[in-house]
């Protein structure tokens, strides 16, 4: 094990007030606060970071508007970090505060650090169904708002993203977990039992919001379960934030119930809860029908999902899963 998952996204914005205030009303716990910057941190001990694009202390990047401009991955030990930051010696890695900070070859600035994630305990309430009762004479938790415990993913539309997954494979031990076919690559770090910590696009893919370029497109936050997800959605809309296009859904691919939510950082930040968790012995998929892959149920069904999607998935074997990558 080395890699554990997402230790910081570092953000790049127009409006750091703007974007300071989204992240508080999202749920966040902000940490440290400066003229031009802010410091959020999740119970896991991640962190999110808020800079003026224009900051002198982000990464240059190939990427196309605002988001987020370098991710830190979290490495458990000083042996595996070494091991990692001279495996990456072709990629310019280059020491800053604690960080190694390397290129990637599809454009997304990328980190190393030392971090100990901290265990995170959540206590989700008993369903109840018909012949089948879990919660007897007890009321489900009332909330007001989400607080996310840990981010799940982050995602960007890359060109040649096949050939970013083999990067991140070769040069940092990344896993496949599902090939959306002709449209994106969900991969995870070894030492992370999330579905995927990094959603690879391809850039050029026939969906909205795909033009070829490098951009930035969206991060998960982890919450307990369903009833947290649309307290926050519902606390957002108070707020007066922009709404989500979609809704309340729920994905195939990793079994994720997902709220997308417009983000002026960037972007959407996603509030998520109940993916799949899964580990070496998860055999990996393609899906050839991605909008199979996309959604089981979407609140607010969208044009492109108004006639049921072809079902077509097969499992990958080991080796073309984990060598071939299609």
């Amino acid at each position: 094990m080395a890699i554990t998952g997402i230790a910081s996204l570092v953000y790049g914005v127009a409006d750091v007030e703007k974007s300071i205030r989204f992240f508080e009303d999202f749920g966040l716990t902000l940490v440290e606060r400066e003229a031009a910057r802010g410091l959020f941190k999740l119970p896991e001990g991640s962190t999110v970071e808020i800079r003026h694009r224009d900051d002198p202390a982000l990464p240059a990047t190939a990427m196309e508007g605002d988001g987020v401009r370098e991710v830190v991955w979290g490495v458990d030990s000083e042996q595996a970090l070494e091991r990692l930051v001279t495996g990456l010696g072709a990629f310019h890695v280059r020491e800053a505060e604690g960080r190694w900070r390397f290129a990637t070859p599809f454009g997304v600035p990328m980190a190393l650090c030392l971090f100990e994630r901290k265990a995170v305990v959540c206590a989700p309430d008993p369903l109840n169904a018909p012949g089948r009762v879990g919660r007897l004479n007890q009321h489900r938790k009332w909330r007001e708002r989400a607080r996310p415990k840990v981010i799940s993913h982050v995602v960007f539309a890359v060109p040649g993203y096949e050939e970013g997954f083999i990067f991140m494979r070769d040069a940092l031990g990344f896993r496949l977990s599902d090939h959306q076919s002709g449209f994106g690559m969900y991969i995870r770090c070894d030492g992370s039992n999330h579905h995927h910590n990094l959603l690879l696009l391809n850039a050029s893919a026939p969906f909205p919001g795909m033009d070829g370029k490098v951009r930035f497109h969206h991060a998960n936050f982890g919450v307990e379960d369903i009833d947290e997800i649309m307290t926050g959605a519902n606390h957002m809309t108070r707020k007066g934030w922009e709404a989500s296009d979609l809704g309340l859904g729920r994905h195939r691919i990793d079994s994720a119930l997902f709220y997308y939510i417009p983000c002026p950082a960037g972007g959407e930040a996603e509030y998520g809860a109940d993916a799949d968790y899964v580990d070496d012995n998860w055999v990996p998929r393609e899906w050839t029908s991605p909008l199979f892959a996309f959604s089981h149920f979407v609140h607010n069904l969208p044009p492109f999902l108004a006639q049921p999607p072809a079902w077509n998935v097969r499992y990958l074997t080991s080796e073309a899963g984990h060598e071939e990558a299609h």
